[in-house]
């Protein structure tokens, strides 16, 4: 029989869910599948981030950028999602805003942000954050996580 743990797990690895890169000035990123939108009056969205060093960094940040991702950023999906990987590298297509968060030129919409809330969850944040410039990218297809592993679908 499952755990509760491993059961809530499974579940969630049926669930395929966007895909997005957060980052702020240093420059410091991951990956994240648990961006949501929260509020349109003021534009506010969620995300959550595990106990790791790129999280704590983003945690403390003043503002960041969250890049939603299309269908040709798998690699720097993969790359963000752990340590070790490659990141911010020139031919990875970043550039930087005036407060130094690193925005990714080819995501399908990249969205500046501040934290209103931090919501301490065991070993995770839930951080809510008020959006303040949106900036958008071609229109592309999708990039899903999902059972453990990045899918990508151009639009069709």
């Amino acid at each position: 029989m499952f755990s509760t743990i491993d059961s809530f797990k499974a579940a969630f690895r049926r669930y395929p869910t966007g895909v997005a890169i957060i980052s702020a000035a240093g420059p410091v990123g991951l990956t994240a599948s648990s961006v949501a939108s929260v509020s349109l009056d003021p534009p506010a969205l969620s995300f959550s981030v595990m106990d790791s060093p790129s999280a704590q960094a983003l945690v403390r940040a003043p503002s960041f950028v969250v890049n939603l991702l299309g269908p040709e950023s798998i690699s720097l999906a993969r790359a963000f999602a752990g340590p070790g990987g490659p990141r911010f590298t020139p031919d990875q297509g970043w550039e930087y805003l005036p407060d130094g968060e690193p925005v990714l030129t080819g995501a399908l919409a990249s969205l500046r942000g501040t934290p209103l809330q931090l919501v301490p969850v065991g070993t995770s944040t839930v951080v809510i954050a008020e959006i303040h410039e949106v900036l958008l990218g071609e229109p592309g297809g999708h990039l899903v996580y999902h059972d453990r592993d990045f899918i990508a679908s151009p639009r069709r």
